[in-house]
């Protein structure tokens, strides 16, 4: 098996690493498209025809055989990292030879972690696709990939608070936290995460061109020592003695969906978008998680989210997460072992008590990189000031609770 995931990694690298013109035409045009750009028309066609290219050379059969304008192709509403398309084969046409009459092909917005990164994600994906955690892999192009594309929607904010659906994602999650992926089994993720973004905010944030409310957010955000708070926090967190899986990192309810017929995954849901897959500590994934409950992002006015902390979930809504997440994980969980004395429910409630803090502080980093970088429409800054008010005001709670047991030399 891992001399198979060799050979497709070696393919990988050299797909991404050709045709950096093409990616650099895709990301224009991709731009152009979800921004509803009124500008030439034959800027979406080019998009369109590149992305008919795209499905003709990796999916062969009767896409060899229709044109660029048969091709049914639009934009679908996508993450906050990604652009999201629909491509399909007319009603003319019917698959051949097993090829998929449908696609998803999701570009990358922007690569910041490098080319490295992308390919680990690939190798992640095909996995989970091959053992049915994910969306069938239909192929890697310079910029992006072709997906399955699963007729569902996004799950709801509200649906993650219902007492059935919480558990069968904590069922889900326990499944993916038992895989045993080819890549680096330390975790380094997190931290090498934070220290990343915080140079990047320390040397190449601008604030040009931002209106008053997001230069005040932003000037708030930028008058924190990130490099003190990080030296703080680290330790803190090293001190949950959580231990250390593979995780998905971005469990929100963007990233689960809900098919539209009866699924043949005894779940129910499908896990997607897995670029910040990684073995990290799991009480990350599910303090990461548990926050997902206060942030929704279905406002279509900007800055197209909004953040109640009273959502947070109460410790019977936590139990009822955790004692399903810790009964499928040892059902499931075949080469990783891990002592009683941590997996049990008292030992996960505090070690989520302590990882909130370490889901605050990392997306309101990442907010402020994609302040500064991304071209998706969001209030990347709004946001970006919501996580850290919600991480000083639980950091506050947890120390008049004296939850965090610091030392003296740790005292601020």
């Amino acid at each position: 098996m891992f001399r198979c995931l060799s050979r497709r990694l070696l393919n990988i690298e050299k797909i991404i690493s050709s045709f950096s013109q093409l990616l650099s035409d895709l990301h224009s045009c991709a731009t152009m498209v979800n921004n509803d750009n009124p500008g030439p028309t034959f800027q979406v066609k080019k998009m369109r025809d590149q992305a008919y290219r795209i499905c003709r050379d990796y999916l062969s059969g009767s896409w060899k055989s229709i044109s660029s304008s048969d091709m049914v192709f639009r934009s679908i509403s996508g993450g906050m990292s990604n652009f999201l398309y629909y491509c399909s084969l007319p009603e003319t046409h019917t698959p051949l030879v097993g090829e998929p009459q449908q696609v998803l092909m999701r570009m990358y917005g922007q690569i910041h972690e490098g080319i490295e990164a992308k390919v680990t994600e690939s190798v992640i994906f095909m996995m989970l696709s091959e053992r049915k955690l994910g969306p069938k892999l239909y192929g890697i192009f310079p910029g992006g990939r072709l997906e399955e594309y699963i007729p569902a929607r996004a799950m709801t904010c509200d649906e993650l608070k219902s007492p059935e659906m919480s558990a069968t994602i904590a069922r889900k999650l326990a499944k993916v936290h038992t895989l045993n992926v080819p890549i680096n089994k330390e975790p380094t993720w997190l931290f090498d995460k934070m220290k990343n973004w915080i140079q990047f905010v320390k040397h190449e944030i601008r604030l040009d061109d931002l209106n008053e409310e997001q230069k005040n957010c932003a000037m708030k955000l930028l008058a924190v020592d990130w490099e003190k708070e990080f030296n703080w926090l680290k330790p803190v967190l090293m001190r949950a003695k959580s231990p250390v899986l593979f995780c998905h990192n971005d469990l929100q309810e963007g990233n689960i969906l809900v098919p539209e017929t009866n699924s043949a995954n005894e779940d129910k849901i499908v896990f997607i978008d897995f670029e910040y897959c990684s073995y990290n500590f799991r009480a990350f994934d599910i303090a990461n998680h548990f926050c997902e409950w206060i942030c929704d992002y279905s406002s279509l006015e900007y800055p197209h989210f909004t953040v109640k902390s009273e959502e947070y979930p109460t410790i019977s809504q936590q139990l009822n997460f955790i004692r399903s997440y810790l009964k499928n994980f040892e059902s499931s969980c075949a080469d990783t072992e891990i002592s009683d004395e941590v997996n049990n429910e008292e030992h996960v409630l505090h070690e989520v008590s302590i990882f909130v803090l370490a889901s605050h502080f990392l997306w309101t980093l990442w907010a402020m990189v994609n302040a500064q970088n991304s071209q998706i429409q969001f209030g990347y800054w709004e946001y970006g000031k919501a996580r850290w008010d919600a991480y000083v005001e639980y950091k506050q709670r947890l120390l008049q609770q004296d939850s965090l047991k610091l030392s003296s030399n740790e005292e601020r």
